[in-house]
């Protein structure tokens, strides 16, 4: 099969919970010989990565792109007058739209793989959004590849917002879940990485009774995947008393999480444990990350990004998942298992991954409970040793992506057929 597959960002490296997901799905839909045909924005920065990409494309086309909050502002005030999500204002762009026709116009594509919710309206046939049935019969057939229900993500995020920001939060949310409803009755099939956000999607069509009819076996759930062949356990240091967190910093459900720990749990941890370190890794940290560190030399340490991870997991007794808002499932949670780190999380943090509390993750939710369980593996390395095994253990048989992504596989070949 010819898939064209639609990416918002280029999935190399696999440094990021979407680059990783996106990652293992092209690999394997490539390792099953077909014929994939990637399209990208690309940053300046990422040319670098083409000759990585081709391992697994068989072409490769590239649409530049330049963000600024200038832009962002403009984006936002056209979202107000076309009732538009931002998010796909924001990323509205011709040339990849022309792109994408002239490639379905002049080669034989069976299905476009649409990679999160902006990529989606590239994939829909020209003047048909919103307008169901008015597919060109010769148009292939359509995969949204939703890594979230996006809509839930933003409606989370105003309960830790400030009061005056609320309701622009709130419209953007209610914005969304229309676009995302739209999505799933003119794509052919969805995919949701949890049963969670399969039913956050389903409800993006509450009420509306012939349209959910019309959906039913159009939603597959297809959990993020890693490969815990090439993620081996790390050999952590004796006695240590680091502990680590990481995630894509400007993004702001995760500083939010790490900004939680940091100021209310983080200082509870030292009550008990006065020699405990914290490491944050992440691009673009927040300003007041940066102040934090500077008021506690040796005791928090904010790295920026960095390219490899192993040092700093070795040196670590612990990883932490703060997360208090979010959707979808935290690759880090999944990559920190495979890596035999132990992990202490949140409920949220934990969705989508069906982990035992306990056994293979401690999760907790108040400030205290979360540092009592951070303050009990540090004092334990028999305890953090238990965790890591389990964890370990637990996503090779869960969650490994030769385990996993044969459901999309399936998928792919059932609308093959429905359409030969």
């Amino acid at each position: 099969m010819h898939i064209l597959f639609l990416t918002q960002i280029i999935p190399y490296p696999p440094d990021a919970g979407p680059k990783v997901k996106t990652w293992q799905v092209l690999r394997y839909l490539a390792d099953l010989g077909h014929q994939i045909t990637l399209v990208s924005f690309m940053r300046v920065e990422e040319e670098p990565y083409r000759d990585m990409l081709r391992q697994v494309c068989t072409t490769l086309h590239t649409v530049p792109i330049h963000r600024s909050r200038i832009a962002d502002i403009g984006y936002w005030l056209r979202s107000q007058w076309t009732r538009r999500p931002f998010l796909i204002e924001r990323d509205d762009s011709k040339q990849m739209g022309s792109l994408i026709q002239n490639i379905v116009a002049t080669e034989s594509v069976d299905f476009i793989h649409a990679d999160q919710l902006t990529m989606a309206q590239f994939a829909l046939p020209p003047h048909t959004s919103g307008n169901p049935g008015h597919k060109p019969q010769n148009w292939p057939a359509l995969i949204f590849d939703a890594h979230n229900a996006v809509w839930t993500i933003l409606d989370r995020m105003v309960e830790n917002m400030p009061w005056f920001i609320r309701p622009v939060v709130a419209i953007e949310s209610r914005r969304v879940k229309d676009y995302e409803g739209m999505l799933l009755k003119e794509f052919d099939h969805t995919l949701a990485v949890t049963e969670i956000d399969n039913q956050a999607l389903r409800q993006t069509l509450a009420g509306k009774k012939e349209l959910l009819k019309s959906i039913e076996g159009k939603i597959t759930v297809v959990p993020i995947a890693v490969n815990t062949a090439q993620l081996q356990p790390v050999q952590r240091q004796p006695a240590s008393k680091n502990i680590l967190t990481l995630g894509t910093l400007h993004y702001p459900p995760n500083a939010d999480g790490i900004r939680w720990f940091l100021n209310e749990v983080f200082p509870l941890v030292r009550e008990k444990v006065p020699d405990a370190t914290l490491t944050i890794i992440g691009k673009k940290p927040p300003q007041d990350f940066l102040q934090a560190a500077i008021q506690n030399p040796g005791a928090i340490q904010v790295m920026g990004y960095v390219p490899e991870l192993e040092p700093y997991m070795e040196k670590a007794a612990i990883m932490v998942v703060p997360v208090r808002a979010g959707g979808g499932m935290r690759v880090r949670i999944l990559e920190a298992f495979s890596r035999a780190m132990p992990v202490v999380t949140t409920t949220i943090g934990l969705e989508g991954i069906d982990a035992l509390a306990d056994r293979d993750v401690m999760v907790k939710d108040s400030e205290k409970d979360f540092a009592d369980a951070v303050i009990e593996l540090l004092c334990s390395e028999e305890r953090q040793s238990q965790l890591a095994a389990n964890g370990r253990r637990f996503v090779v048989e869960h969650y490994d992506w030769r385990v996993v992504l044969g459901k999309m596989e399936n998928v792919y070949q059932r609308i093959h057929r429905s359409r030969a």
